[in-house]
Order: structure tokens, then sequence, then C-alpha cells
């Protein structure tokens, strides 16, 4: 016979409590770090107005019922959308992430904590617009930066020595868990709210990596995390609406999180949660590409001078790089979408030795079906240098070195260019910062008219302008 299951409600579990204290009580002083906020800010919001360039991804865009404008609604950036916060988390998550080309985190997890944004701005939009209904102050940009920094921590600090990959599951449940826990306390969630609320994204079924795999990739890859930072305004409005939570939605034996889909082991964390994954977060200023390829796009260019007039005699391309490189975007045979190819080491790095430079068009059919490509790809060879993979997971490095030799048919070489820290690392902040601010500029001339792209491009200068800038009145210099 089976002994009796006990029914009484426990505490809820550490991992929930921690992060509910954190969302709700940190006070955060790290100028670095709100320094750090700004610059994503104005990065991810230009990576998404240049994905509005491509109707893959304006197709899933608007509201569910055409036409529909929610009153005192979240406006979406670069269009004329007025929407349910819910909603428009996913249209902002999906802008964001299409193209490859915002913010990054490599540990033993990987993600993009940017994406959060989509729900930090909608829920921060919405919530501002209808205080000011009520006759209250809005919400200030502040508070964005402030979410974006705590929310870039939940994500990060967890992915440090959890990873969900090797289980099957995508990042993207990490969007979901810290974009629940920053809305529900930036809409006033109490400890208690924050909690339930957690719970439930923990409980949620959580995506696959199927769509990020050969040989299902595909366009998922691009709006999953939309969906995973709309989900958690979705639970946070819920839980603000009183609906329950569940404490031991991670630890219940049999039927929790851990069990169910972690293989019984519970998280591990090597450091409190504090402002450390801004600070150190990764931008891709660049190449729109992922970022395990990004250093082997650089030293590929750096070899196309002496490289694209000699295609033809070459004999074999090296690739050395570290263990997750290869895992996630060693890929042969055929590339059927753009999805599939800027998730291929070999493909993205054959396009900077044959063109000298890498956008998101080169990941167009029309420019993949250049047959120098794939005729390159072939000849290309990837080798594990195992202390590239123990500088990747070391704390104090987090490099992301990747080397790229040519060997020709007459017995020649090219120099093994290897470049260790990518662009966007800090470690080379001060070189990566103005071609940000460019890249910004860039993507705002491809929606504004010179006097209103000027005005944003003013106002996001300015740390202390912008932070007490009401949200609504910034959100409102993006509308079209």
């Amino acid at each position: 016979m089976s002994g009796h299951i006990s029914n009484v409600r426990p505490q809820p579990d550490q991992v929930l409590v921690d992060i509910a204290e954190y969302a709700s009580s940190a006070v955060l002083d790290s100028p670095e770090a709100y320094t750090t906020a700004r610059l994503c800010l104005m990065d991810t919001l230009g990576c998404g107005l240049e994905a509005l360039e491509y109707p893959a991804c304006t197709k899933l865009l608007g509201p569910d019922i055409p036409g529909t404008v929610v009153p005192h609604g979240a406006r979406v950036p670069g269009t004329a959308f007025v929407m349910d916060p819910v909603t428009a988390a996913f249209n902002i998550g999906a802008m964001i992430r299409w193209l490859d080309f915002n913010d990054t985190w490599l540990a033993a997890e990987w993600g993009h904590p940017s994406d959060n944004l989509g729900g930090i701005l909608a829920a921060a939009d919405w919530h501002s617009r209808s205080r000011l209904a009520e006759g209250k102050a809005p919400l200030l940009m502040r508070d964005v930066l402030t979410g974006m920094i705590k929310a870039h921590e939940i994500q990060g600090v967890i992915a440090l020595e959890n990873s969900f990959n090797r289980v099957g599951l995508d990042h993207v449940v990490l969007v979901k868990v810290a974009s629940t826990a920053v809305v529900t306390a930036l809409l006033g969630g109490t400890r208690v709210q924050i909690i339930n609320a957690l719970s439930n994204a923990w409980i949620d079924g959580q995506a696959l990596r199927t769509y990020r795999h050969a040989p299902n990739t595909g366009s998922r890859k691009s709006w999953a995390a939309g969906d995973a930072t709309s989900r958690g305004v979705r639970l946070a409005l819920m839980t603000l609406r009183g609906e329950m939570g569940y404490p031991s939605a991670l630890t219940a034996p049999t039927w929790g999180f851990y069990d169910v889909l972690f293989k019984g082991q519970p998280f591990k964390f090597g450091r409190p949660f504090g402002s450390y994954v801004m600070e150190n977060v990764l931008f891709k200023i660049s190449f729109p590409a992922e970022f395990h390829a990004q250093t082997a796009v650089e030293a590929a260019i750096q070899l196309y001078p002496d490289v694209h007039n000699r295609l033809d005699e070459i004999e074999k391309v090296v690739i050395t790089t570290h263990e997750s490189a290869i895992r996630i975007i060693d890929k042969t045979g055929p590339l059927s979408n753009p999805a599939d190819r800027d998730h291929c080491i070999q493909y993205m790095t054959a396009v900077g030795l044959i063109f000298g430079e890498l956008t998101a068009a080169y990941y167009e059919d029309a420019a993949a079906s250049d047959p120098r490509i794939d005729a390159l790809r072939d000849k290309m060879v990837l080798v594990e240098n195992p202390q590239y993979s123990r500088d990747y997971l070391d704390p104090e490095k987090r490099s992301i070195t990747n080397a790229v030799q040519v060997f020709y048919r007459d017995g020649s070489q090219s120099q093994n260019v290897v470049v260790e820290y990518p662009l966007g690392h800090r470690r080379r902040r001060e070189e990566g910062i103005p071609l940000l601010i460019e890249k910004f500029k860039t993507n705002l001339a491809r929606r504004f008219p010179p006097f209103r792209a000027d005005q944003i491009m003013a106002l996001c200068s300015d740390q202390n302008r912008l932070e007490a800038t009401p949200v609504n009145e910034f959100v409102d210099l993006f509308a079209v």
C-alpha cells in the first residue's frame, strides 16, 4: 500500500522567495548598470525597428482582431498599433528578437535578456496611461531601466549554472520567469503575489528547443521570446486579479518542475541577485548572428581582403571553436530558411570570407542562392579547443573565442586569426559603444524623419532626462 500523501500546503520554494524579494525590494545602486541599461534600451528598440523591414516579422504583428484599439492601450514602437499589454508585449518581443541582433548572455544556459523588454515596456506603458486616466502619476523610464536590470539579473543568474538546453528545454523559459516577476512588481504586486505568479510561470508547459535545431530550425525561434514575455504579462495580470499560486511548484515530488523537467536536480546558484548581468551583458554590435559565431565572423572579415579573390583555390577552412558552438550551430547540408542560416557557424563564416560583411539580408533566400556560400561551407572543418571551452565558462573571462584559418591547394595557408572577445563584450565596451550608438541612429532612420530621430537620440543620450521621462511620453516618440 502506498503511504498517505500530506495535503498540508508547504512554505513557498526558496527560489520563488528569493526571486520575489529581489524583484520587489532590491535597491540598485550601480551607475554602470543604469548606464548599460540605457544603452541596452536603445539597442533593443533599434533591433525591433530594423525587424519591421521584414514581412516575415510584420505579418505576425498587430491585434488579433484587425482594427482593434484598446483604451489606454500600450503602443508598439515603430507602428500605429495600440493594444492590450499582453498582445503588445508579444509584438514588441517578436520585433526585438526577430533578427537575432539584440543582446546576449552566455553561460551554462544562454539567452537574450533584453527579450524581457517586450513585457516590461508594454506593461509600463499601459499602466502609465491607465494611471493618468485616473488622475495618478505615470511610471518613469527609471522604472523601466530598473525593471530591465532586474529581468537581466533573474534570467542571467539562473543561467549561470543551470543548463536548460541539456534537458531539451528552450531558454525562453527564463524570459517568461523574469518577465513574470518584474512585471508583477512593476504593476504593484506584493511579494506574495510575485511568488504566486512565478509559481505559475514554472508550472507552465515549457518550450522545447525543437525549432532551434536541425532538421526543424524555423521562424518560431524569432517569436518564441515574444510569446514568453507576453505570457509573463498575462500571468502577472491574472495574479493581480487574485489568481492563486502553487508554493512547491519547483520541489513537489513527482509533479514539480525539478522532477518532471530537470531530472530531479535543484537549481544551483553561484551568486546572489544584484546587477552583475546587466554590467556584463554582451551586445551584438556588428553582426545579426547567433552569438557563439560572432568572433568567427569577425575573424573571417579580417581574412576577407586576402581570401575573397582566391575562393577557387581553397582546400579547407578550419574553424577552431568552443564546445557550445559545436553543439548549437554546427550544421552541414541544406539550410532551408533564414532562421536555419543565422544558426549555422559555417554559413556565417562563409559570408564573412566571401563578402567581407554580414547583414540580415544575407540570410534571405536571394543572397543564400549564391553557390559560392555552400561550396565554401562544404570545405569547413570545426575543431574544439578545450581551452576555449573552459574560458567560455570561466566567470572571470566569459570569452567566446573562435579562430579561422584558410588552407589552399598549393600548400599555402592564411594567418590563423583568433578573436577571443567579440566587439560587444564588456572588455571591449570603450571600442563598442560608439558603434552601438551608430547602429541605433541607423535603425531610427529606418522609421522616423530626421527631426523625430534627432529628438529620440537627444533624449536617449541624456541619462538623467531619460530616467525622469514618463513612460507614455517616451513611447509616444516611437509612434508612427
